[in-house]
């Protein structure tokens, strides 16, 4: 549909007129099955083995003619499937807050103002600005158009972008990917160049909307941790299937009865099911994930939580990142006179002239803080405020590229006669003009001195010599120097910490930039980054990729980098084995956002196409947040692995009195009741405390992992097993040994007591590498109120005569219950002693 041009003034909607249409159309979004709902999550937990191995469980028991039992495993079922509904549940409230804080966003005119909204807000008849590296968030008909590309791959499969011109009087619909078309469509990517468009058809009525039901149904694949987890589940159980059908067979040859010996059997095989695992891999990312986004960093991928804790390089940026991006005009340069905008001195003429240059060589509606600094400084010295004169209109546009850091405007000035004003770094601009060489020689030296000084410098130059047709090369249109601008930008006040903090966590620090190679180190002196080498663009034009790999070795300082230069220094960094984090904002860095084991996007000054390619998005551009994310990746995989040992460890004696008192002759010690029983507190201890578990004390003071390292290594289960043993050899001698001294329900409750207790100590051993004084000094209130549920839980279950009537137990004297306690003390002192025994820092 052709929108009506004269619909909206050219202020925007109004915002009530807005409301109604949003509430007439609905939100701009594609369809979209969004998170799993709670029905979902019941029925895929339902399909576990777990929960078939309990639903058998208790037809079993019905089959005996004990209801009683059967209607409470069932019970139970149910209440370990709230269980499993209240974490996943928590998990999808995380991971759908996620959604929405990654949501895109865009600049709309609305109440006669330009304000950033979410794209879901969009309605027909809006205007919106589109610049360079955003997403296009509806379909639109251009109104303005400066050197607007648009990649319309999504939509029509190729990759070279097409020009847009644009149609202020309105124009038919069009397919997408013809070249000079009005329309940008929603989903296409703006390459170059910036324009001003309405809004003709948002969500399901947008040409990308014919495709959304088939973008929603792609699943992601599973990531490295997903597939080593599901490998080891499915070994324990087919080991668990296959020993459960041999204690079956020998239970039915020593004369036990099929339905006693098929519950045996089924309380091995849940034993020897890690079924925690599953859920490990999913709560841990997700509401760790949750977790950085309250420290403003958004995890678009939760694989990169995975590969913060082995991150040994980190590539950033300057400006924005380890400075304020506050640009303020420090100083302009003209004709060997400096003049300093913060002195009471009037600015002299020569100057203004300087900064109206400035001005004519920028951007109105911009968001680059440097052409922000240029207007402010205007506002307050210049009479005019520095707008554009009366019966000027802006002719073309040379923007910036990689090859040409500078914009060069050419402007009508009406009469026939035209204005040519440029602006960008000295270098470039100092080559672009007609200058002699001397003058060339004076310009560079001034701005090498301010750029030593920690000064952003850009050159200024302007021409009245251009005539149509405009030639390919500005270079052509006869500049004429006229001086320099220096911009100041603050360091950050946290960064010099950070990077220190940086580097006792063994984390190198290069600042990759696009300024004077002199600004660079004068900014990297400030940061602490290091007394390194300092490597430049054009240096690093003239080595290949092996050569720069040896030569970014002690290089601190990237400085005059272009770009797709970025891609190479990652790839480079990579090659030496490095795991790099690289940040960038800019459609140009896509690429090496991409290439980087973890891209890092800016959230504030960032582009669509720079957050898309990234795993990672610093919401408030901030270097320590990056820093805090690293340290916050740690503790979310060291906690993961403790997590894990602890269950695997904990399985081990579970499984093991499940299985050895039958080898040995003894009575049958632990029917499923008992399983169900210590997963009551297994479930909630592997996922909700370890997840609360604080970071080890010495957690940014040891250096990166290797990245080949697994989550749960041959290490880690070696580590779990012998854990396991030890609290298994003691459950087995207390079992032997109150069997010769009580009956044996008495028997199976006072082992049955320690197996609880012992569960605790190995949760309390795993939580933290420090001994169990130090662990007890740190706070983890999840712990201790799982710690106090289970323990009434178990008196309940002795002491409550139906629950001790359906869990077969029958109270012993108290002075067995004492034993129990202290085979539980004698593990926890063995968990102890093993810590001391460790050589070196593990790494988390």
């Amino acid at each position: 549909m052709m929108p009506d041009v004269s619909e909206t003034s050219s202020h925007g909607l109004d915002g009530a007129e807005a409301a109604r249409r949003l509430a007439r159309d609905g939100p701009n979004r594609l369809p979209d099955a969004g998170g799993r709902r709670w029905q979902r999550i019941a029925a895929d937990a339902a399909r576990e083995p777990m929960y078939l191995l309990l639903a058998g469980a208790a037809v079993l028991y019905l089959l005996l003619g004990e209801p009683r039992e059967g209607v409470f495993l069932l019970g139970m079922v149910v209440l370990m499937l709230c269980m499993t509904l209240f974490q996943e549940g928590r998990t999808e409230r995380a991971l759908q807050a996620l959604r929405d804080l990654s949501s895109p966003t865009a600049l709309v005119w609305r109440d006669g103002r330009a304000q950033r909204l979410p794209a879901g807000d969009l309605v027909e008849g809006d205007l919106i600005e589109l610049c360079e590296g955003d997403r296009v968030p509806a379909d639109a008909l251009l109104l303005e158009a400066a050197g607007l590309m648009v990649d319309e791959s999504l939509l029509t499969g190729e990759s070279v972008p097409v020009g847009k011109l644009a149609s202020p009087q309105g124009s038919e619909p069009a397919a997408p990917g013809g070249a000079d078309q009005p329309w940008a469509y929603s989903g296409t990517l703006v390459v170059q160049g910036h324009g001003l468009a309405r809004v003709s058809a948002t969500g399901a009525r947008s040409e990308i909307g014919r495709i959304g039901a088939a973008l929603g149904a792609i699943a992601a694949p599973p990531g490295r941790l997903q597939r080593e987890t599901a490998r080891l589940a499915r070994r324990f159980a087919l080991l668990g299937g296959a020993v459960s059908a041999l204690l079956v067979g020998l239970l039915l040859v020593r004369g036990s009865e099929l339905v006693q010996a098929l519950l045996a059997g089924i309380a091995l095989s849940m034993s020897m099911l890690p079924e925690e695992f599953p859920v490990i891999l999913t709560v841990f990312p997700a509401i760790g994930a949750w977790r950085l986004a309250r420290s403003q960093v958004l995890t678009r991928r939760l694989s990169a939580i995975e590969i913060l804790g082995s991150t040994s390089v980190l590539c950033v940026d300057k400006t924005g990142t380890l400075t304020e991006n506050r640009m303020a005009v420090a100083r302009l340069w003209r004709d060997g006179a400096a003049y300093d905008p913060t002195s009471a001195a009037p600015m002299p003429a020569p100057h203004q002239e300087l900064l109206r240059q400035a001005l004519r060589a920028s951007r109105a509606l911009g968001s680059d803080p440097m052409e922000a600094a240029f207007w402010r400084l205007a506002a307050d010295v210049l009479p005019d405020r520095g707008a554009v004169p009366d019966g000027w209109s802006l002719q073309h546009e040379y923007g910036l590229t990689p090859q040409r850091p500078a914009l060069v405007h050419v402007w009508d000035r009406g009469e026939g006669t035209v204005q040519v004003a440029a602006k960008g770094a000295p270098e470039t601009v100092v080559a672009l003009s007609c200058a002699a060489a001397s003058v060339r020689q004076e310009v560079l030296a001034a701005a090498a001195e301010m750029a030593a000084a920690g000064l952003r410098v850009l050159a200024v130059a302007r021409s009245s010599a251009a005539h149509q047709p405009w030639p390919e090369d500005p270079a052509d249109l006869g500049l004429d120097l006229l001086g320099l601008v220096a911009l100041a930008d603050p360091l950050r006040a946290d960064i010099p910490d950070a990077v220190a903090a940086c580097r006792a966590a063994g984390l190198r620090i290069v600042m990759i930039t696009g300024d004077h190679p002199d600004t660079a180190r004068a900014i990297a002196r400030q940061a602490g980054i290091g007394a390194g080498e300092t490597l430049t663009g054009a240096q690093i034009a003239a080595l290949d990729g092996e050569a720069l790999a040896r030569r970014l070795d002690g290089v601190d300082v990237c400085a005059r980098i272009a770009p797709q230069q970025k891609l190479d220094i990652v790839q480079a960094l990579q090659r030496g084995g490095a795991v790099v984090a690289m940040t960038g904002d800019g459609v140009n860095d896509a690429p090496a956002l991409r290439a980087a084991n973890v891209g890092v996007a800016m959230g504030r000054r960032g582009t669509d196409v720079a957050r898309e390619a990234a795993e990672l998005t610093l919401l408030d551009d901030r270097f320590a947040s990056l820093v805090e994310a690293i340290a916050s990746g740690r503790r979310i995989f060291g906690n993961m692995r403790k997590s894990m040992c602890y269950v695997m460890a904990m399985h081990v004696p579970i499984a093991g009195m499940a299985l050895v008192p039958v080898l040995l002759g003894w009575p049958v010690m632990l029917y499923p009741l008992h399983i169900v029983f210590l997963e009551l507190v297994i479930d909630p201890a592997c996922s909700l405390a370890f997840e609360n578990e604080p970071p080890e004390k010495d957690l940014m003071r040891r250096p990166p992992r290797a990245p080949d390292e697994s989550l749960f290594g041959r290490a880690a289960v070696v580590s779990a097993l012998v854990q396991g043993a030890w609290v298994l050899g003691l459950l087995v001698a207390l079992y032997g040994w109150t069997l010769s001294h009580l009956p044996q329900p008495e028997a199976r409750t006072v082992t049955f007591a320690a197996l609880v207790l012992c569960n605790l100590a190995l949760l309390m051993s795993n939580r933290q590498r420090a001994g169990v004084g130090g662990i007890l000094r740190i706070a983890n209130p999840v712990f201790w109120g799982i710690t106090v549920v289970a323990l009434l839980l178990l008196a309940l279950a002795i002491y409550l005569p139906a629950a001790a009537a359906m869990l077969r137990l029958t109270p012993p004297p108290l002075s067995f219950l004492a034993a129990a306690g202290l085979v539980a003390a004698a593990a926890l002192a063995g968990l102890e002693l093993r810590k001391w025994g460790r050589d070196g820092p593990r790494r988390f």
